[in-house]
C-alpha cells in the first residue's frame, strides 16, 4: 500500500502526541508494578539451570540501550494513521505485559555483576538503579522494538530492512548477554508483539473506519 504524502511537521506532531500516551501508560504501570512486585516473595524462578551458564557481555549494552534509537524511527516511516495505530499496539503491549507481570512475578536468576571497565561500570549503575529484575516475562524491551520494527519494515526497501532486522536481533540477543532478562522472557515478547499486531492488523481498520462512518 502507497503511503499517503504528509508533511514533516504533520508526522512529529502525531508522533510527539501518541508518544506521551504511550509514556502515561508506560511510566503509569511499569515502575508501579515493579516497585510492588519488589516487596513480595511469592516469585516465580521461570527459567532453566543451563541459562545461568551464559555468559555475561558488557559490550552488548549498545545494543540493549539502541532499543531507545528504536523508538525514534516511526516517525520517519509512518503516516499519521499509521502512528495512531502503532501507539494503540504499544499500549496494548504494555497493559498485558502488566497484567501478566502481577500474575506472574519473577526473579532474576542471573547474578547481577559490574564490568570492570569504568566506562561500562556506570552504564549498569544506571540500568541497575532505574530497573528492579522482576518485570521480566514478558520482556517488554523485546516487545516493543519487535513491534515497532513489524510496523515499520513493511515501508523500507530491501537493504533497510535487512538492515533492521539484523539490528532487532542483536537487540533482542542484548537482553540475555547483558543478563538482563532469560529466554522464556525474549520468546514471550517476540509472541506477545506478534499478538497485538495481530490483533490490530483484524481490529484496528474496522474500528477507526466506524468512528470515521460515525463522524
Amino acid at each position: 500500500m502507497e503511503l499517503t504524502a504528509e508533511p514533516f511537521t504533520k508526522r512529529l506532531k502525531t508522533y510527539l502526541i501518541y508518544a506521551c500516551w504511550v509514556g502515561v501508560f508506560f511510566f503509569g504501570l511499569y515502575p508501579t508494578i515493579n516497585w510492588f512486585t519488589s516487596t513480595r516473595s511469592d516469585f516465580f524462578a521461570l527459567y532453566l539451570q543451563a541459562e545461568l551458564a551464559i555468559p555475561f557481555i558488557p559490550a552488548f549494552v549498545w545494543f540493549y540501550l539502541s532499543m531507545y534509537l528504536v523508538f525514534m524511527l516511526p516517525v520517519f516511516f509512518l503516516n499519521s494513521r499509521e502512528l495512531k495505530r502503532l501507539s494503540a499496539e504499544l499500549i496494548l503491549v504494555t497493559i498485558i505485559g502488566a497484567i501478566i507481570f502481577l500474575l506472574f512475578p519473577a526473579r532474576l536468576g542471573f547474578t547481577r555483576q559490574l564490568p570492570e571497565s569504568d566506562l561500562y561500570r556506570g552504564i549498569f549503575e544506571y540500568i541497575f538503579a532505574l530497573d528492579k529484575p522482576h518485570n521480566l516475562v514478558p520482556s517488554l524491551h523485546v516487545a516493543y522494538s519487535v513491534t515497532i520494527v513489524l510496523a515499520i519494515v513493511r515501508h523500507c526497501r530491501p537493504l533497510v530492512r535487512y538492515s533492521l532486522m539484523i539490528w532487532l536481533t542483536g537487540l533482542i540477543l542484548s537482553t540475555v548477554f547483558t543478563h538482563q532478562h532469560h529466554l522464556l522472557d525474549v520468546v514471550s515478547g517476540v509472541l506477545l508483539s506478534f499478538f497485538t499486531y495481530q490483533l490490530m492488523d483484524r481490529r484496528y481498520e474496522k474500528i477507526t473506519d466506524s468512528c470515521r462512518d460515525a463522524v
